[in-house]
């Protein structure tokens, strides 16, 4: 996948994402769901992308179950009951339909996410002409999370090397973090502000054309496929909220 032009992985995220919000319906978003868990396991993404969804939507998950499946009030047909807890067909259903669409929505952006490559999608930014503060952020965005572990990592060594124990278990994770979160917010502090001032000196937001040293290698089918799935969304679309109205 990442042999694959930049927005071609865009399209292939955005075109599933935002047909299943459109839809509306849990079954239909199982199903996509089930399909991308299957296209990414395929791809070799699986170790990195599934683990990372489980993290981000297990805690949702949850929200949406307290709050809709035993707190639901307009659910009419009721399938358990105790005190203020009202467990209802409708409200089960509810959690289902939101919670699958946004698990299609974190699965396909994490599957890009994973799979794009932070510089060409830069390179290719500039060459549509976007604003380069908005690539910037974007590919700033895709780089955060790699280096806020590998940052955590270095302080973690260099707080073992001192003779820093915090023990093992639950509670010695819960003080590693501790003793990791200050250091961690100034170094990412001080990273962003030298990153400005090198940004600056180096022209980032000076106006006029701009180019790129980085050639992105893309295919006319990779421009069919696109153009086509593109097409295609909007076709859908128009035809499905014309046959809801």
């Amino acid at each position: 996948m990442a042999r694959l032009h930049p927005l071609t992985l865009l399209t292939a995220a955005v075109v599933p994402a935002v047909a299943t919000l459109a839809i509306d319906r849990w079954p239909v978003s199982a199903v996509v769901l089930a399909v991308l868990v299957g296209l990414v396991a395929a791809s070799g993404l699986g170790r990195t992308v599934l683990p990372a969804a489980a993290v981000v939507l297990a805690p949702l998950m949850l929200s949406l179950l307290l709050t809709h499946g035993f707190f639901f009030v307009e659910g009419q047909t009721v399938l358990w009951s105790a005190g203020p807890l009202h467990v209802t067909t409708e409200g089960l259903s509810f959690a289902a339909d939101m919670g699958l669409r946004t698990a299609v929505f974190v699965v396909a952006f994490l599957a890009f996410s994973f799979s794009v490559q932070p510089a060409d999608l830069l390179s290719v930014l500039t060459g549509l002409r976007v604003p380069p503060q908005f690539g910037f952020v974007l590919c700033s965005t895709l780089t955060l999370a790699p280096a806020i572990t590998a940052r955590a990592r270095r302080i973690s060594q260099a707080q073992q090397a001192r003779g820093l124990v915090v023990g093992l278990g639950l509670p010695g994770r819960v003080r590693a973090v501790q003793q990791q979160a200050v250091p961690l917010v100034l170094a990412l502090l001080h990273e962003a502000g030298s990153r400005a001032e090198f940004l600056e000196a180096r022209g980032f937001g000076a106006p006029g054309p701009r180019s790129s040293y980085r050639l992105v290698p893309d295919s006319p089918g990779q421009r069919v496929f696109r153009w086509t799935a593109l097409l295609l969304l909007v076709l859908f679309l128009v035809l499905w909220f014309g046959a809801v109205g």
